[in-house]
């Protein structure tokens, strides 16, 4: 299940540090053993990336979260569903804008543009844009679902969810929205709480690929 993210990811040329982590310790990968060394091979081997990203280190300290998040990372958000790679991406990137984590929002910003992202698009989801013509009118209606689940769950109504199938979504897209943005809130405070860093992927996707970033894949 090689990504295309990942293969780019492997090809760019940086050198392999430790994750930067600035309020928590996480599991290095040499420092790994037992469980956590076994699943972070499996990452390396499934997913062909050469390094474990910094997220997956601060779930190792919990040894079998580590494992369930790998398998809901992978059945969920690495996968097309109800929703595509690119619109849980969008949602991933808006999510973590919004709750000021530069660790997620660069890495799925990155995400975003390798499954179909233009620069403008990305761009409105930086500044929180939801009305922005780079966005369809079904997009800016997912996207405004998404936040308002993140910033005011509570205020959720069967309203909302009749107002998103009359922009042409249905229950299980719906209901696949709700579960992304909330995994992704989840993902921010625990990538915040422990203090790391961004990896730096756009930066290094824009300069290593300038000609490549607007030939995107589009799922409209």
């Amino acid at each position: 299940m090689t990504l295309p993210e990942y293969e780019q990811i492997a090809r760019f040329s940086r050198p392999k540090v430790l994750s930067s982590s600035t309020n928590l310790p996480v599991v290095e990968e040499d420092e790994a053993a037992g469980e956590v060394a076994a699943l972070y091979d499996h990452f390396r081997s499934h997913f062909g990336r050469p390094d474990v990203p910094g997220i997956l280190k601060c779930f190792a300290t919990h040894p079998p979260l580590l494992r369930h998040m790998m398998d809901l990372s992978e059945s969920l958000i690495f996968a097309e569903g109800h929703l595509s790679r690119r619109q849980k991406e969008m949602i991933a990137t808006l999510v973590s804008t919004q709750n000021d984590c530069p660790y997620c929002a660069d890495s799925h910003g990155f995400f975003l543009r390798m499954n179909g992202g233009s620069a403008d698009v990305l761009s409105a989801l930086q500044r929180d844009d939801l009305e922005s013509p780079a966005l369809i009118a079904s997009e800016q209606a997912l996207l405004v679902f998404a936040q308002k689940v993140n910033l005011a769950s509570h205020a959720i109504s069967r309203t909302d969810i009749e107002a998103l199938c009359q922009a042409g979504w249905n229950e299980a897209q719906a209901a696949e929205a709700i579960h992304v943005t909330a995994l992704f809130a989840t993902f921010n405070r625990v990538a915040n709480a422990f203090g790391l860093e961004s990896q730096g992927l756009l930066a290094l996707y824009e300069s290593q690929t300038p000609d490549r970033v607007d030939e995107a894949r589009s799922d409209r």
